[in-house]
């Protein structure tokens, strides 16, 4: 299969508590006597999509999506507090626990990437295979690339609106002065730079953009969630003892079949870093896609991806 699956719609969903604070949203879909695999969606923030389930043979694989803490249909709704890569990875646990899943498959693009990696190297011996798009690893180099200088150059024009609600004495450092504005008491503060934060990034993601991709985080809800708590991560070094943590931990999972896709054109998570994980994995496959960016929508990603779940 080189196209998206048809359509499905779940075939369970439930909410489950996993702090005092937070309860997760999860869907199950697919056939719920097929290969486990749990997808973990982009961000931190950003939500499930219907058509991520597209991704998976329904008769071969039951599919488990969730919404992150904090996002989509999780509540409490952008809610920051005991919202950490830790938390999240031991809600993956609660969640494998509560379905009786003894192991499964992993997938994760973007921001799931990391989360993938995160998992999988404080479980290895719950993953079977680790599907990994768009390498991303919360480093100093890629945060300062997309959200400071960089991608600016590629981007000027949306660059110019991503600079926006940010007065030029604080530009020295935009995730910080992002960071004070999606934390506002004040709701417009919060929302406008929500919406510029996220806009920034729906313009970048794809080699050839779409008008639609613009308007993905036209509701404020979604914008928020999507703003706050990717910030709140970036400014919070995504919660890993030092930077190269994933790197310096990744032999942990080395036995384990893992695929690698990157779009060769990916400005949002740029190819570097997905080329220092294959040079720490050089057993993994790695499927280097000339004609892409970093959506996982692009054309030849897309193919990519459906082909390695079929065969794995």
């Amino acid at each position: 299969m080189s196209s998206l699956y048809p359509k499905i719609e779940p075939y369970n969903t439930f909410k489950l508590k996993v702090s005092n604070i937070h309860e997760i949203f999860i869907e199950e879909s697919g056939n719920p006597k097929g290969k486990p695999v749990i997808f973990f969606h982009g961000g931190p923030g950003g939500g499930i999509e219907p058509i991520y389930r597209q991704y998976f043979n329904p008769k071969k694989w039951r599919i488990i999506i969730f919404d992150q803490r904090g996002c989509g249909k999780s509540t409490p709704h952008a809610e920051l507090e005991e919202n950490t890569t830790w938390d999240l990875v031991d809600d993956i646990e609660k969640i494998r626990k509560k379905l009786k899943i003894n192991t499964w498959t992993i997938f994760g693009g973007s921001w799931g990437s990391t989360l993938s990696l995160s998992y999988s190297i404080m479980h290895p011996e719950k993953c079977d295979a680790i599907i990994l798009r768009g390498i991303f690893m919360l480093r100093k180099k890629e945060i300062d690339w997309f959200y400071q200088e960089g991608c600016s150059f590629i981007y000027p024009d949306s660059w110019e609106n991503y600079l926006s609600p940010i007065p030029k004495s604080e530009q020295n450092n935009l995730v910080k002065a992002y960071y004070k504005r999606l934390t506002s008491k004040n709701k417009t503060t919060r929302i406008n730079a929500a919406r510029a934060w996220s806009i920034w990034e729906a313009s970048t993601s794809k080699l050839i953009q779409t008008e639609k991709a613009l308007h993905s985080f036209d509701e404020d809800d979604v914008a928020e969630a999507f703003a706050r708590i990717e910030c709140h991560y970036f400014i919070n070094k995504g919660f890993f003892e030092n930077e190269d943590w994933i790197l310096n931990n990744v032999n942990k999972i080395s036995n384990k079949t893992i695929e690698i896709v990157q779009g060769r054109y990916d400005v949002v998570c740029p190819m570097t870093s997905a080329w220092d994980l294959h040079k720490k994995l050089p057993d993994a496959g790695f499927h280097i896609i000339q004609d892409a960016g970093h959506s996982m929508l692009e054309k030849g990603i897309q193919k990519k991806l459906i082909e390695i779940t079929d065969k794995i």
